[in-house]
């Protein structure tokens, strides 16, 4: 009465009855059947069955496949990589909508409730002290030797044309100095010995202004040491420099930017005569007799802040050192350390007046090349040899009164500084002439 049924929908397998070497058939077990049942029933039932079989391994494991018929079986040994496909989790990322651990989320919940701190409850305070607070700041890279000295010479070339040692210091803040500070006042020593005296006025100003904001003592002594080991160096391009640098260390020290004993350190120990002289330098302005007050003008009163009775007299003394050596280089040169451009005005009425007293024929010409030097050089403008030679013509008549020939002297002079260039034909048209005044 054993039937063999070799094609069914699912069976269920024990564990051992599957073999190891692959897929295998299903093979259903010999089975007694009723004998009033016959074989288009039993296939009815056993294909029911199935199918309750199949919905209910779908709705649980979503991986499992379900037995059909003539399907073969995968057999999967224990631990292989396999297994994923009987595993029960989800892999699609998207979930099935239940809430998260805590009933923190799921579908149609507005998630977790927010959690309210009291701040004046203990234990909050205990606990953030235990955490710690988070804190954010800027921290502000240093700069390599490169940018440093490039970022520092730029502010102290500002500073020699503005003057305002604010900026200065508001700028510096702005970068991170550390161990460095001491650079400032070598840089800005350093750069104001190729330039001219009002610039070393404005350093030892600088260097002042900067004590006890900026700088230290200590920071100012170690620069001027650095200074003064560089000195045979700084001599190839500044000559002067032993003289100028002495002249740094003794207003630093009247400043108190230095410390007083700053020279005692040196004693018997100086091996270089440029050191030596410069130290040298320093100890007699420092002794001279109210030298400390002296000091505040060892590098002399510059551009506009000189009185003008001093600009006319070194004016007039420059001309006439030119007049005797011809030396148009030299004339230049004193006239750009007067460094009073909106005063350039005064050099030539000055130089026009000297041209027309003079008793010597050769005067005027030598004049006219000075006047015409200053003119090529761009050293006098346009408008302040205009404004010069306008102020000879208005005062023609005083002049008349010292000077007889005044009227064909001047002509003669302005005729000959048109011919050369030096004015134009409508300032030449202007020159007052003896017939107009009688």
């Amino acid at each position: 009465m054993g039937t063999e049924i070799q094609q069914c929908d699912t069976v269920a397998l024990a564990p051992e009855a599957l073999s190891l070497s692959g897929k295998d058939r299903i093979v259903a077990p010999e089975r007694d059947w009723p004998s009033s049942l016959d074989r288009e029933q039993q296939e009815a039932r056993l294909q029911a069955k199935a199918k309750r079989r199949r919905r209910k391994s779908s709705s649980r494991d979503s991986g499992r496949e379900s037995f059909s018929e003539n399907v073969d079986v995968v057999v999967v040994r224990p631990g292989s990589p396999t297994i994923r496909v009987f595993d029960r989790k989800c892999r699609s990322g998207k979930g099935r909508g239940l809430p998260k651990r805590g009933v923190a989320g799921g579908k149609g919940v507005w998630g977790a409730p927010p959690e309210v701190y009291d701040l004046e409850d203990p234990s909050c305070e205990d606990e953030d002290a235990q955490e710690g607070e988070t804190v954010y700041e800027m921290v502000v890279l240093e700069l390599d030797d490169e940018e440093f000295n490039k970022a520092v010479t730029l502010i102290i070339q500002e500073y020699f044309e503005h003057g305002d040692t604010s900026e200065v210091l508001a700028l510096l803040e702005g970068l991170t100095l550390g161990r460095r500070k001491y650079e400032i006042p070598f840089l800005a020593v350093n750069l104001s010995l190729d330039g001219k005296a009002s610039h070393r006025e404005l350093t030892s100003c600088l260097l002042t202004n900067l004590m006890g904001k900026c700088l230290s003592n200590g920071d100012v002594a170690v620069a001027f040491d650095a200074l003064l080991e560089e000195l045979p160096e700084l001599i190839l391009d500044t000559p002067a420099a032993p003289q100028m640098l002495g002249q740094f260390i003794a207003r630093a020290i009247a400043d108190h930017v230095l410390p007083a004993d700053y020279l005692e350190g040196y004693k018997g120990k100086v091996d270089c005569d440029h050191v030596r002289v410069t130290l040298n330098r320093a100890a007699v302005l420092l002794s001279m007799k109210r030298g400390v007050l002296r000091l505040d003008n060892v590098w002399g009163v510059g551009g506009g802040q000189r009185p003008v009775k001093e600009l006319v007299k070194e004016m007039n003394l420059l001309l006439e050192e030119y007049l005797f050596s011809e030396d148009a280089k030299e004339a230049e040169r004193c006239v750009r350390e007067l460094e009073v451009p909106h005063f350039h005005h005064e050099l030539v009425y000055e130089a026009v007046v000297k041209a027309v007293e003079s008793m010597n024929r050769e005067s005027p010409k030598r004049m006219m090349k000075l006047l015409k030097s200053f003119w090529e050089s761009g050293l006098v403008t346009a408008d302040q040899m205009i404004q010069g030679f306008k102020r000879v013509f208005s005062m023609t008549e005083d002049l008349h009164l010292d000077i007889p020939n005044c009227y064909p002297a001047l002509e003669n002079f302005v005729e000959l500084c048109y011919l050369e260039g030096v004015i134009s034909k409508q300032l030449h048209d202007h020159c007052p002439t003896k017939q107009v005044h009688y």
